[in-house]
């Protein structure tokens, strides 16, 4: 029983992300080098920081990108959760919206 409850409390803190939770991890995370409009700061092109509104990823390549990193772009396993990187995987894929 008590393994159930801790299975269930688990999974209760691994929920899926809010939606409205992706515009402010963009803004924390991404926007400094894609631009709150996501199609590159100066400094983020400079990098190699790809125009997120003409990418043509897939869903799953996103998450994979978010995931472990992409050139200069740092890996945010680890540092968000997968329901934080699918949030925001389905952010880009939505087109910021």
């Amino acid at each position: 029983m008590k393994r159930l409850a801790l299975a269930l409390a688990l999974l209760a803190t691994a929920a899926v992300a809010r939606a409205d939770e992706a515009p402010a991890l963009f803004s924390q995370k991404c926007a400094v080098c894609h631009g709150k409009d996501g199609k590159g700061t100066p400094a983020g092109q400079k990098m190699g920081a790809k125009d997120l509104t003409a990418l043509k990823l897939s869903h799953e390549d996103l998450v994979k990108d978010i995931s472990n990193g992409q050139g200069k772009m740092p890996a945010f396993k680890g540092k968000l959760t997968d329901a934080q990187i699918e949030s925001l995987a389905k952010y880009v894929k939505g087109g910021l919206k």
